[in-house]
C-alpha cells in the first residue's frame, strides 16, 4: 500500500467484491472500527501495552490496494472515513428486480459492466418482483429499462400475432 490518499471520494475505485450497497455499507463500516481500533492501539502502546495487528478482510485489503491507499497515518485514516461515508451516501445506484433472486456471478458481472460502461462506483440494489416472468427489471435516478418477457412479447404483439394468424 502507498502513501498516497484520494482527494475526493469521486476518486474511489470499487472492486467487484462490492456488488450491492449493503457490501459498500460492510466495508465502509470495517474502514470505520479499523480506524477505531488503530486509535485505541495508539493509546493503549503509550501505556506500554503491546498493540495488536488489526484484523483486515480480503475486501478492505482488495480497496485500499487498488485506491493505493495506507491505513498507517492518522489524518489520512480519518480522510478515508469522512470519503468512505460521502461514498455511501452518494454511490450511484441502480435498483435491479428479478423473478427469482439472481445468483452473485451473474451480479458481479451486471455490476462490471455498470462500472466499465456508466460509472466506477456504482452499486446494486436487488430486489424481487415475482410478476416478472424472466428477465430484469432496471431502474436508474432518471432511467427506467424492463428486459423482462413480458415486455418482450408486448413490443413484438402485432407480429406474434400476424404469424399465429399465418399459422392458422
Amino acid at each position: 500500500m502507498t502513501d498516497t490518499i484520494a482527494t475526493d471520494y469521486r476518486n474511489l475505485k470499487l472492486p467487484l467484491s462490492i456488488v450491492t450497497r449493503v457490501d459498500l455499507a460492510r466495508l465502509v463500516s470495517e474502514i470505520e472500527q479499523l480506524d477505531s481500533q488503530i486509535q485505541s492501539d495508539d493509546v493503549r502502546s503509550r501505556s506500554g501495552i503491546q498493540p495488536t495487528q488489526p484484523a483486515v478482510s480480503d475486501v478492505a485489503n482488495n480497496f485500499l490496494e487498488i485506491n493505493g491507499l495506507s491505513v498507517d497515518d492518522a489524518k489520512k485514516r480519518q480522510t478515508l472515513v469522512k470519503d468512505m461515508r460521502q461514498l455511501k451516501t452518494n454511490a450511484p445506484k441502480v435498483h435491479a428486480s428479478f423473478a427469482i433472486p439472481a445468483d452473485h456471478d451473474s451480479l458481479v458481472e451486471m455490476v462490471k459492466w455498470f462500472r466499465e460502461s456508466v460509472n466506477p462506483q456504482v452499486v446494486l440494489e436487488v430486489g424481487l418482483q415475482p410478476d416478472l416472468i424472466a428477465g430484469v427489471y432496471l431502474r436508474t435516478d432518471n432511467h427506467v429499462h424492463d428486459f423482462s418477457l413480458r415486455s418482450s412479447l408486448d413490443s413484438h404483439h402485432d407480429m406474434l400475432v400476424g404469424q399465429l394468424k399465418e399459422l392458422v
